[in-house]
Parts: structure tokens; sequence; C-alpha cells
């Protein structure tokens, strides 16, 4: 299957730059997710991408053929919107036919890849319906088959989930991942989504304003975020920060917070740390990776007891809001206990100091 690459890529509408210098390579066969927030350039570089916008500068080359400035239809890829874009007049295979047609497709053939697509979507009963009487994820099955239909080796999605509820998004999810695991074709797809990106996705490109912010792979993105952006952007909830500055005391160095009501040793970190020395730093820890008093097993970790704010209960899990240096942060918990700690002034809670993350505070760069 094709590869992508962008590179250095410049977009402009007017005088204010979307997209300036942008590199980003797509291996071949690839699960891309663009993930960011509304605004943050992703939509955009899709569109380039498809040949819908036109680039200001820099080159697009799938399969290392230049194709930064071809008609769409000459680039070999298959598009999935976010509003479906079916014709209501037409027919399920209708919808899926058009376009075949006019690429020379014969009946026979444009016949045999819809019945195929509609198989693997399980839409065969669909195909004589128009639009108006299919529900939304139907519709959104249908979108897809007629991306698949032209068995081009590139599929785009934008959104494509966005209009469906929560059951339904779940469902789609599965789906369309599933299809990429039969199919292995290059997928470059777009959402704000941090769920979607991180159940789905082989590589994910965060980005915010324009500029590309990580690209890796999902535990890389959640466990190794670059800077704060990523941090407090993926995780739900997301990553608890730590306001510290970085002391020397005697051999170790320690992350101490203004009113020095915590002190966490960066002995593991030491080599990175060296650097910060005396100044302001950013201490970062997941939900998951504080260990309640239940939990507390072999380790180097230091306590905290933490004031209780409030708890969210979720099914099997739940949440414990807590302060911390003035913060409020967040502790998972098993579902079962939150009940057993409602009604206590304070949670004991232990963070490994092999766990940390830290983060030049000006910057916001990961050291």
């Amino acid at each position: 299957m094709p590869s992508i690459a962008f590179n250095n890529i410049v977009k402009k509408f007017g005088a204010l730059t979307v997209i300036e210098n942008l590199n980003l390579s797509v291996g071949d066969g690839e699960f891309l997710v663009l993930l960011g927030p509304s605004g943050c350039g992703k939509t955009t570089l899709l569109n380039l991408l498809a040949g819908l916008l036109e680039i200001d500068d820099g080159e697009i080359l799938i399969d290392e053929r230049d194709v930064s400035y071809l008609d769409p239809k000459d680039r070999g890829l298959a598009m999935v919107f976010q509003s479906y874009a079916l014709y209501p007049t037409k027919t399920v295979r209708g919808n899926m036919n058009f376009g075949l047609s006019s690429r020379g497709i014969t009946r026979a053939e444009a016949d045999r890849r819809i019945d195929w697509a509609s198989k693997l979507l399980q839409i065969e009963h669909l195909l004589d319906r128009k639009p108006s009487q299919l529900s939304g994820g139907q519709r959104q099955r249908v979108a897809i088959g007629r991306a698949l239909v032209k068995q081009y080796g590139v599929c785009l999605f934008d959104e494509p989930l966005s209009n469906l509820d929560a059951k339904l998004r779940n469902e789609m999810r599965i789906e369309i991942k599933k299809l990429h695991n039969q199919l292995k074709n290059t997928v470059v797809y777009v959402t704000h989504d941090q769920v979607e990106a991180m159940t789905m996705a082989t590589k994910i490109a965060v980005m915010n304003k324009g500029v590309i912010q990580q690209f890796g792979t999902p535990d890389e993105i959640y466990n190794e975020p670059a800077n704060l952006f990523v941090a407090d952007f993926v995780g739900s909830p997301a990553m608890n920060l730590l306001d510290c500055v970085v002391r020397r005391n005697g051999s170790d160095l320690v992350a101490v917070d203004e009113k020095d009501s915590i002190r966490i040793s960066l002995g593991e970190y030491r080599w990175k740390a060296k650097a910060a020395e005396g100044k302001p730093v950013k201490i970062g820890f997941r939900a998951e990776e504080l260990l309640t008093e239940e939990r507390q097993d072999a380790g180097n970790t230091v306590r905290f007891d933490c004031p209780v704010e409030y708890f969210e209960k979720s099914g099997p899990d739940a949440f414990a809001f807590l302060t911390m240096s003035g913060r409020s942060i967040a502790v998972r918990i098993d579902g079962r206990d939150a009940n057993r700690y409602r009604g206590k002034p304070a949670l004991p809670v232990y963070l490994p100091l092999t766990k940390l993350n830290v983060f030049d505070a000006p910057t916001g760069q990961r050291l």
C-alpha cells in the first residue's frame, strides 16, 4: 500500500499562516490519526492531501510521486466525510456506484465491487434503500463503502464518527479498525477524540496551531508526552501537573513546590534534571500511576496525604480528585472502593519515582 510524505508544507489563508513548514511521513499500510483541538490545522492538512485545498509551498508525495498540484480524482485517494455526503435521490447502490462509471469501470466490475464492499460492511440488505431510510450508523457504513469500492490504497477520514451517538461511535470505531486490519490500506484519520486516536491508530500526530507537537505510537504519546500541550490534551483525565523548582539536597536533586509542602526526589532523572537546577519545572504523572494505600507495593515511592475534593464513579472504575500542592489531581481507584473512601478528609497516595514526567516550565518541553 502507498506511503505518504508531507515535505515543508505551508498553507496560508490570506495573511494568516495556518500550517508552516510541516514535515510528516506516513508508512505503507499505516493507520495515522491526526489528533488535536478544533482549529489546530488537522482538517486543513487532510484537505491538502486530498487536493481540496492547494498548498502554498512544499510538496506532497504518495508512493514517492509528487501529487501536490494534481486534481483530487488523479491522486488515488478515497475520502469519507463527517457529513456522509450521500446523494439523497440515489439508492445505496447508486451512491456506492457513483464515480465508478466515469473512471471506465464496467457495470459487471462495479457490481462485483459493490457486492464485495456491502458484504464486508454488512449492508447487503440496504442496497435498494435511499439515505433518508437509513440510521446514522447505516449512512456511515454506506459512506465507507463508497470509498472502499474505489479500491485505492489510501483512505482519508474526516471526523467520520462525530455525528453518531456514543454507542454507535464505539461500534463504528471497531468496524473501521477491523477493516484496516483486513485490507491493510494506508489510512489518514482526523479526529479531536483521543479515545478514537488511542484505540485505532498505529501512529498519532498531535497537532496544535498548525504544528505537529508529537509524532509516535499511542503508547509513546500517552506515556512520554513531548511537551505540556500533549500531556494536558491526551488522557482522560489529563496528566496531573505540579509546579515545582529543582533544588539540590546533598547529592540528590529534588522538586520542591512553592510552599515546600512536597519534595520529590529526581534521582531517577538526575542526568536530565541537572540542567534545570534552580529553575521552575512541572512534574507530571498519570492518574493510574498513583498508588492508594491498599495497592502500595515495594518500590521507590513518596507518600502524600491529600485532602479529598470529590469522587467520580463510572462502572468498575472511579477517580478520586484530591488536592496536592494547591492543585487538583486525579487518582484512579477501584470503583468498589469509592464508597469506602467517601467521608474521609484525606487519602494517602504513593507516587512511584520511576513514573515521573519532568517538563521545563518556561518552554513546556519534556526534559
